[in-house]
């Protein structure tokens, strides 16, 4: 499985200006979770653009809450009750909006630059790779007859980036390396020994300290500091470490820098290297895939193959890589350890990002975790739970302010601190209370598929907060059935009956989904940590009284409580759709009569101009996988890669956004295999084209891992490892004949599902 990402030319960047996004998402992305860099892979001159993930402007604890939405909402929600659609909304918007409007947005940490040969002659037989298997970007190249190599990884045992510079052909390396930062804000830089050097920032007034601190291990030649300046002369080969800290964690950042600086240069590089590649592929190492080996194709440059895509050749090994590109940036941005992945991952060029680069949980930041569990990387699912905790205290306080409520609610975005006041002042976005009831659905899916029973006592506190604002905020509407309001289907416009277009409504249809999903999982929940209260009994009453989804006049799912008329037909959000994915409300064997209306939605859609965004056409490719087209998976797959893509393989929404990787690597493992309301469905959406494979690694609900190979479609070996022993339901494909274990298994049969049970541990076979 080629696993290797090759380019055959350095990005093109600008040393003393910001580079353009076209130019930026040419780099390389490296990471450990929370420290990150874009490699341009410049030969006598190279740029390192640097990431820290607590490196945010300004600071958190303030409160912008609307002191009049608390006397108001109410009269909100009557007005829209009685159609008044527009004065519903002006209200809104004079007491309802936040005050500041914006949370805190992610920042950059700064840039490293390097410049190596003295002489400046042309170079030639350049090739850049980022080895996903290794999580190393290796440059080589040749100067003058001699050949060199450069690596860089981000090491998360020793919390540091690497740069390691060398000749193949045991000639002398150069290099100066300058700690640049183009703005006012450096505090100091300073030399801290005969090897390091450091950079100290501060973020504004109110803003987060940190520093950035550079080491040089040389072996042979000499190594000078001056300035902001580390020269390394006439060295048989050099290493840079980088370790960047920020003042978040309550501790001083250049004392934690130079301990892990001065921990490392003890080392040899290539020891240093290989625990490097050991740790990361813990991770990485779980899951193989393959759609069958391309040698040829492997060797070519990305650009080249993206383009031959987009002309119609097929290039199955690029969508594996792809695939696997995903789990690599989820295992590089999110790690027990660190902050959860944003709208970017941690790769941020800008002191102000598009939309804050913060975490948007109308959708964005939950697709950066659907990948998360049944890509085998349960662990870095974590640090969204650790947000969420943070999240509580700003959550509780909101809901009491502005809505006179007990529990926790967020509205459409959050940030590093945790704010759950509305962010902007945009109708179609701000006003939906929604944002932590969807975040909380994550706790319970990671209970699912790890049966972690620890995990689950420690956070349904978490859920039962959020479900305890929900049980406040619903009301009675004319049919007796309890409805949300004011909130809004996120981002989209209707427009009602009397002719006014609107956005702020009750009883969006994805509101109830959500709270549906909650409720049970808070439920179930309670259940099973023996926590039951008064609480549990009033969401079972709450359950049977919530709406049921309805099918409008174009056979579509309604999205609204009322079967308005959409002012954008092809909008990129299809929140409705929520109950077919991530949920599994929708599906062939409980509700056949919706999947049909969610195809309709979904055609819909994309016949009017959905699907432009990259995150969108990843959305679109799970939900085909959850209607078991494989064709329409494919072709969205391909128009991903072929439209949504950049030559880096980031995510295009545009700009870069993270989301729709994460989105895409889901989609891919959707199309392998579901496990859907407990019961395992292998190939459910398989395109003709991927006639042959191999994936080994995918979870499944119940702590289960899944292996298995297919040819001609059809399944031809495979075994599912129960590692928590207890009840795996699963339909045989047709083409498996024996079922058989080495442990003691009860195997039974419901016509084509095959039922397994054991009391610890067990793996069985499929054998055709």
């Amino acid at each position: 499985m080629n696993n290797r990402l090759l380019y055959d030319r350095p990005v093109p960047y600008q040393r003393f200006k910001s580079d353009s996004e076209e130019i930026w998402n040419e780099a390389a992305p490296i990471g450990n979770g929370n420290m990150g860099a874009m490699v341009f892979g410049g030969v006598q001159a190279e740029k390192l653009q640097l990431n820290e993930d607590t490196i945010w402007y300004g600071n958190g604890g303030r409160n912008r809450v609307n002191p009049e939405a608390k006397d108001n909402y109410l009269k909100i929600r009557r007005l829209l009750s009685d159609g008044m659609v527009s004065d519903a909304q002006k209200l809104a918007s004079d007491t309802m909006m936040p005050i500041p409007d914006q949370q805190r947005n992610y920042s950059t940490a700064g840039e490293i630059f390097f410049e190596f040969h003295e002489d400046k002659e042309e170079f030639k037989n350049y090739i850049r790779c980022l080895d996903l298997n290794q999580a190393i970007v290796t440059m080589e190249y040749e100067i003058g007859g001699r050949q060199y190599k450069r690596e860089y990884f981000a090491s998360a045992v020793h919390q540091v980036i690497a740069l390691h510079q060398e000749s193949k052909d045991e000639e002398k390396v150069n290099g100066c390396l300058t700690l640049t930062f183009f703005r006012s804000n450096v505090e100091k830089i300073e030399k801290i020994s005969e090897h390091i050097l450091s950079m100290t920032v501060k973020e504004g007034a109110n803003g987060c300290c940190y520093c950035i601190m550079a080491a040089v291990k040389n072996k042979g030649g000499t190594v000078e500091i001056h300035r902001d300046q580390i020269r390394v002369n006439e060295a048989d080969s050099f290493t840079v470490y980088l370790s960047i800290r920020s003042d978040f964690y309550k501790e001083e950042p250049s004392g934690w820098c130079r301990k892990k600086l001065e921990s490392v240069l003890k080392l040899p590089y290539e020891f240093v290297k290989s625990e490097h590649i050991k740790e990361y592929q813990s991770y990485f190492n779980r899951v193989q895939f393959s759609l069958g080996q391309d040698t040829e194709k492997a060797e070519r440059p990305i650009p080249e193959r993206l383009k031959a895509m987009q002309q119609g050749e097929q290039d199955l090994e690029l969508i594996a890589a792809y695939y696997q590109f995903g789990r690599y940036l989820l295992i590089s941005s999110s790690r027990p350890w660190s902050q959860p992945a944003n709208l970017q991952g941690i790769w941020n060029r800008n002191e102000h990002p598009a939309w804050g680069s913060k975490y948007t949980i109308n959708i964005n930041t939950e697709m950066n975790y659907w990948p998360a569990e049944s890509c085998n990387l349960s662990e870095c699912h974590l640090p969204l739970f650790g947000l969420i905790r943070r999240m509580l205290p700003f959550g509780q306080k909101v809901a009491r302010d502005m809505y006179g409520l007990s529990g926790f609610v967020a509205h459409h975005n959050t940030d590093l601190f945790g704010d759950c006041a509305p962010q902007d002042t945009v109708m179609p976005s701000t006003i939906w209370p929604m944002g932590a009831a969807w975040l909380c659905t994550h706790i319970w899916k990671h209970y699912e598929y790890t049966l972690d029973q620890k995990f689950l006592r420690e956070n349904i506190d978490l859920m039962k907060e959020a479900s305890l604002f929900i049980s406040e905020y619903l009301f009675e509407n004319h049919e007796g059935k309890l409805i949300t309001g004011p909130s809004i289907s996120p981002e989209n416009t209707y427009l009602h009956q009397s002719g006014q277009e609107g956005q702020l409504c009750i009883g969006p249809t994805m509101d109830t989904e959500i709270i549906r999903d909650l409720l049970e999982a808070c439920i179930k929940g309670a259940e099973i940590t023996g926590c039951e209260d008064e609480l549990t009994n009033k969401l079972r009453a709450i359950l049977p009284r919530l709406p049921e989804l309805s099918v409008g006049k174009y056979g579509q799912l309604m999205e609204w409580a009322e079967d308005y008329e959409e002012m954008e037909p092809g909008h990129r959000h299809i929140s409705h759709l929520y109950a077919l994915y991530p949920s599994e409300q929708i599906t062939y064997e409980r509700t056949p009569e919706l999947m049909e209306a969610a195809r309709v939605t979904l055609e819909r859609r994309l016949k009017n101009g959905g699907g432009h965004t990259g995150w969108s056409r990843a959305w679109i490719i799970t939900m085909w996988a959850r209607l078991r087209d494989g064709e329409k998976a494919g072709e969205n797959i391909r128009d991903l890669l072929t439209k949504s893509t950049y030559p880096n393989l980031f995510d295009c929404h545009p700009p870069f956004q993270i989301d729709g990787n994460f989105g895409g690597t889901a989609g891919i493992a959707e199309m392998l295999l579901q496990c859907i309301n407990g019961e395992l469905t292998f190939l459910p959406a398989l395109p003709k084209t991927w006639d042959c494979g191999h994936i080994s690694g995918l979870k499944a609900k119940g702590a289960i891992t899944v292996s298995f190979t297919w040819k001609d479609g059809e399944v031809i070996s495979g075994s599912i490892l129960a590692e928590k022993g207890g009840r795996c339901l699963f339909l045989k494909p047709d083409s498996i004949t024996k079922i058989v274990s080495e442990q003691k298994v009860n195997i039974t049969y419901e016509g084509q599902k095959a039922v397994c049970y054991g009391e610890g541990v067990y793996e069985i076979q499929l054998l055709a």
